[in-house]
């Protein structure tokens, strides 16, 4: 367990507490929805009643941190990470469910029907970082995950991990994982994680030059033709593979994993029987498939491993007609705009 950080959970009805954070420093309360109805009824909510019902239960978290034994003069801001005081102490998987659109995720997520992904809170409405794979992970892996939707001003982007050769700010960023070196990976891998990456999408074939520059960034890469887009089992494989590789891991060393799901990318049509065209339809029951692969992913790290921080979102979604548009690489709010969340396991 971890040696220099706090950490306790309660659950509390519908709503689990969490205090994470530093016993020498600052403490931090996420809370977590459990249950698949309060989600779809607070997705159902006016946006005024549910920003309302959200403070409502921040304000809660607060009163109740008796309850996790956190004194409240250290008690961070709510519900801000703090990457300080995750890095070192804990893996890091980095999962890009690839192309997923936000529409798709929300419109899954309110049914019920994602109900891996809904334990873990509500998705995000997010900026892309780019409009298809490439440029999206470059920015990704430089700490420049999707921003807020509805953000004004650079200054106000929530940095989990700060690049500290770029200049953005004089001083970082409270809670920011500083690192030093081209990606977030190398930074890693100089406090002692072993960065790994298991490809999906073509980006990430290593039987190609461009797809070498991605898997080149890690210490370990692995990418294998049953992981690719035409294969419907492709979610499983992986799965299967990363668990048996955390099987044999160092349980002494950290791990970041990056996971490229590209099992929603196109060609998705597969997940619904008897389709021959891929359709927001089967867009959405391949996240149906992923989010039980999912399943078997967390569980059975949190069955090998120790702690876990979760980061999840897409890079870029796509296009299955809208305004005449299809698929991505292209500027449209179906492709600008992504689902993202961030856990504990």
């Amino acid at each position: 367990m971890l040696q220099h950080v706090f950490r306790a959970e309660q659950d509390r009805g519908d709503i689990r507490l969490f205090a994470v954070g530093k016993l020498s420093g600052d403490v931090q309360l996420v809370w977590q929805i459990k249950s698949v109805e309060l989600i779809g009824k607070v997705r159902a909510m006016q946006e005024t009643e549910r920003k309302e019902w959200i403070l409502g239960v921040r304000q809660e978290t607060e009163r109740n941190q008796s309850v996790l034994g956190v004194p409240r003069e250290e008690t961070g801001r709510v519900p801000s990470v703090d990457m300080t005081a995750i890095v070192g102490n804990a893996d890091i998987l980095f999962i890009c469910l690839d192309a997923l659109r936000y529409d798709a995720a929300m419109q899954e997520e309110a049914a019920g029907a994602t109900p891996v992904l809904n334990r873990y809170g509500f998705w995000e409405k997010r900026q892309a970082p780019g409009n298809f794979t490439y440029p999206s992970h470059h920015a990704m892996f430089a700490g420049f995950l999707p921003c807020q939707y509805d953000l004004k001003d650079l200054d106000d982007r929530e940095l989990l991990f700060y690049p500290t050769a770029i200049g953005l700010r004089r001083k970082v960023p409270k809670g920011a994982y500083a690192f030093c070196g081209s990606t977030i990976m190398e930074g890693l891998a100089k406090d002692g994680y072993d960065t790994w990456c298991i490809g999906g999408v073509a980006f990430f074939d290593k039987r190609s030059d461009l797809g070498k520059v991605f898997p080149g960034y890690f210490q370990k890469s692995y990418w294998r033709p049953s992981f690719g887009c035409q294969v419907k089992d492709s979610t499983k494989n992986q799965v299967d593979f990363i668990l048996s590789k955390a099987a044999a891991a160092d349980q002494n060393k950290r791990i970041f994993l990056y996971l490229n799901i590209d099992a929603i990318h196109y060609p998705n049509y597969f997940y619904l029987d008897g389709e021959s065209h891929d359709s927001i339809d089967s867009h959405a029951a391949a996240l149906r498939y992923v989010d039980g692969e999912l399943g078997r992913l967390f569980d059975g790290w949190k069955a090998l491993r120790e702690d876990t921080f979760v980061i999840c979102c897409s890079d870029h979604g796509t296009c299955y007609g809208e305004d005449g548009c299809w698929r991505h690489g292209l500027n449209h709010p179906m492709v600008d705009t992504v689902p993202y969340k961030h856990f504990f396991l």
